[in-house]
Formats: structure tokens, sequence, C-alpha cells
């Protein structure tokens, strides 16, 4: 196969309409276009969602909903990641080094999701109550 004998498909480039050639080919004269208004002038549309000047559907509808700021910089950990973290003692920066919480997470806080199997001791990161229970139950304990 060499550069020079590279076709396209047949029917892959459609030949461009040849408009204003005179009334034989329906696309003379006004060339499809129709009779006046501002859709037949060039140039002549408006921005996407103009209704014409009536108050436009994204303008209608309520805005929904509300997203945080801050939780971008907040996280949720399951207990059964804790499993797989090979410390005993857990703060944020060993979240963060192990890949549980993004790298510019300020806060986590540890869910009662899953099991914990080995005890372990948290510090410096917000405990739900029952994921404080099921840390005290497994050995573990919990510092502030």
């Amino acid at each position: 196969m060499y550069l020079n004998t590279i076709q396209s498909s047949e029917g892959s480039r459609k030949k461009s309409k040849r408009v204003g050639r005179g009334i034989g080919c329906t696309l003379g004269k006004t060339c499809g276009r129709g009779h006046k208004g501002q859709k037949s002038r060039s140039g002549g549309f408006h921005k996407v969602g103009f209704e014409g000047g009536q108050m436009p559907l994204q303008r209608r509808l309520p805005k929904v909903g509300f997203t945080s700021l801050k939780s971008k910089y907040s996280a949720e950990v399951r207990l059964n990641e804790l499993n797989g973290l090979s410390v005993d003692v857990i703060d944020l920066k060993t979240l963060i080094d192990a890949n549980i919480v993004p790298i510019f997470t300020k806060t986590a806080k540890i869910i009662q999701s899953g099991l914990l199997t080995k005890a372990v001791v948290i510090k410096g990161i917000k405990v739900t109550s029952g994921a404080k229970v099921s840390i005290e139950a497994a050995g573990g304990k919990v510092e502030v």
C-alpha cells in the first residue's frame, strides 16, 4: 500500500450543494432558504437557546441542588479499607500515603461500612459513633 494509492470509500465524501445556479436544480434564486426572514439571510442566526425574545427554557426552569465547595477537601473512609493498611497508628497522612483519600484532603471521617479485623489506633480523624464501637470491639482505640 502506498500513499498515492489511498482512496476514500464510496459515499464517504458527499459533493457540496451548488446553490444559485438557476431554477433547474431546485437550489436556484433563493438557494433553498425560502423567502425573506432572518434565516434566509447570511449570518442570520441567534445564539443557542434563543426563543425570539420569549424567556428561554433554561431560564424558565428553576435552579436545582447545591454543591458544597468544602466537599472537595473532605473524604469518607470505610472501616474495611483500614484492614489493608500495614500500620497500627492511622492518621490523615497515613491515609493519603496509602491512596485511600486524595492528596488535597484536609479532613476525613471514618464511617461504619464493612468489618475491621485488626486493632488500630485512630489519631486526628473524625469517627462516627457506629465506627467507634466497631474499632473498640476489634481491640483498637480512637484518640481525638
